[in-house]
Parts: structure tokens; C-alpha cells; sequence
């Protein structure tokens, strides 16, 4: 990932926008969560039904970190 962050880098993104990022169903990003797996988030209410919020630059990061080399 770039050193250089640009404002977009810094948008949250609701579940389902970060669902189409990662091209993964919405309940896959919940069960990640779960499991403590997937991208970093924050919870902006408490409960179950709390309301999840994803970084963008965040994802993308998580994202790189798993890329593989052929």
C-alpha cells in the first residue's frame, strides 16, 4: 500500500460497501468479525446490532497483507 493517503483513503464504509470491496458476501464480513479475522472495524453502537463501521484504507491494507506472489 501507498505511503501517501488521500482523503478517500480515510472514508468509513458501512459493511456492505466493504463487502463490494472485498468482493465477499455481507454476512461473510460478519462472520469474520466473529472470528476476529477480517479487516479492523469500529463499532459505533453497543449490542449485537451495533451499528460497524470499516476504513478504507484499512481494508485495503488488510487486503494487501494477503496478497500472494506467483
Amino acid at each position: 500500500m501507498s505511503d501517501v493517503i488521500t482523503r478517500n483513503d480515510e472514508d468509513w464504509l458501512t459493511p456492505s460497501e466493504t463487502a463490494e470491496v472485498v468482493n465477499v458476501a455481507k454476512q461473510t464480513l460478519a462472520n469474520w468479525r466473529a472470528l476476529g479475522t477480517g479487516p479492523s472495524y469500529s463499532k459505533l453502537s453497543g449490542g449485537r446490532g451495533g451499528r460497524v463501521r470499516y476504513r478504507r484504507r484499512d481494508v485495503l491494507a488488510w487486503l494487501d497483507e494477503r496478497q500472494v506472489a506467483a
